[in-house]
């Protein structure tokens, strides 16, 4: 029989016999523990530390690149500033060496002038005034250079032939600087006719008229460049394209020679007020406009010395416009010479230059 301390202790063995049962079949086995728990949400996310140091470290890198475009602009403009000061200079000395022939050229006409008594320069045209008093006679020179062939023009009294008008009036008309008159005229029943070929604003006025007794044309073409002589078909002035232009006698100087004198205006008048225009090889143009008392032969020049004048001043050709008292001679609003009439005589065509 078992004692009271038997079985009670009987009663604990039964009562941990599973567990340490349950304990001997945790140790033999001992499946793997794995614990699997969402913890994503509990990650830690960039904040405002993070931020501003991925933000400096792009401020760094930008001021690097800025840095490097800034050196690299500025050493662009200064080498542009540099290539830009070089490329000026050389163009100024381009400039100088080639406007020296020009300048020795102008001064050696300058110089056979003597000193311009008047100028009247713009960026379309220099006109000089010379007072010149060879001998025999006492003359007035424009020398003049077109830099915009609009600047030289040739008025018709009216619309259509047949009127006349002092080169005064044809001056204020036009709103010109200087003036003087044109070709040749013929009256009749109270009219005042051009001279046989006249040109207007690119348009024969009468149509074209072979030259006959010793008359010549006398204009500027389209690109301001003084043409003249003889022509005897229409076909040979159309090939120099002129602009405008009159009829006179006799061509004086052509392509650097003097051209034979006829002897009927060698003698019919001797002397005389006198209008001529020329040019020199470098397109300039030269007026000559010789003062009279008369148109008789007792006074003024005669074509001999107008012709030897300009040779010797080195007009390259030179033509006789209209002379006695048609010579007339305005720059800057007054007459210069004195007309052999008293007054201005009234002619059909005037050539006018304007600023």
């Amino acid at each position: 029989m078992m004692t009271p301390v038997q079985r009670v202790n009987r009663f604990f063995l039964l009562l941990t016999a599973p567990f340490f049962g349950l304990l001997l079949c945790l140790w033999w086995y001992q499946p793997p523990l794995q614990l699997n728990l969402d913890v994503g949400q509990f990650s830690p996310i960039d904040g405002p530390v993070q931020e501003t140091a991925v933000l400096q470290k792009e401020l760094t890198l930008a001021q690097k690149a800025a840095s490097y475009t800034i050196d690299s602009v500025s050493a662009s403009a200064k080498l542009y500033k540099e290539t830009t000061t070089a490329m000026n200079a050389l163009v100024s000395t381009a400039k100088a060496q080639n406007s020296r022939p020009e300048r020795i050229y102008n001064n050696r006409i300058t110089a056979k002038l003597g000193i311009p008594s008047e100028v009247i320069s713009s960026d379309r045209i220099t006109i000089e005034l010379y007072r010149l008093n060879p001998g025999n006679y006492k003359a007035y020179a424009l020398k003049i250079k077109l830099k915009d062939a609009t600047a030289m023009t040739m008025s018709l009294a009216e619309s259509s032939s047949g009127g006349a008008e002092t080169t005064m009036q044809a001056v204020n008309r036009y709103g010109a600087v200087a003036g003087i008159n044109a070709g040749g005229f013929a009256d009749k029943a109270g009219q005042r006719y051009p001279l046989s070929t006249t040109v207007v604003g690119g348009q024969y006025l009468n149509g074209f008229q072979p030259s006959y007794k010793d008359l010549s044309f006398v204009g500027l073409n389209k690109a301001g460049q003084l043409i003249g002589g003889k022509f005897y078909s229409r076909t040979q002035l159309d090939q120099l394209e002129p602009k405008f232009g009159a009829t006179f006698v006799p061509v004086l100087l052509q392509n650097n020679s003097k051209v034979p004198i006829p002897e009927k205006w060698n003698l019919t008048p001797l002397r005389a007020p006198r209008t001529v225009m020329g040019k020199y090889k470098d397109d300039q143009l030269l007026v000559l406009v010789a003062d009279g008392y008369n148109e008789y032969g007792s006074s003024g020049a005669t074509l001999k010395e107008i012709q030897d004048k300009l040779y010797t001043m080195g007009v390259s050709d030179a033509y006789n416009l209209d002379g006695g008292g048609s010579s007339s001679l305005i720059f800057n609003g007054k007459v210069i010479n004195k007309p052999s009439d008293g007054n201005l005589r009234r002619v059909p065509t005037n050539f006018l230059f304007s600023e």
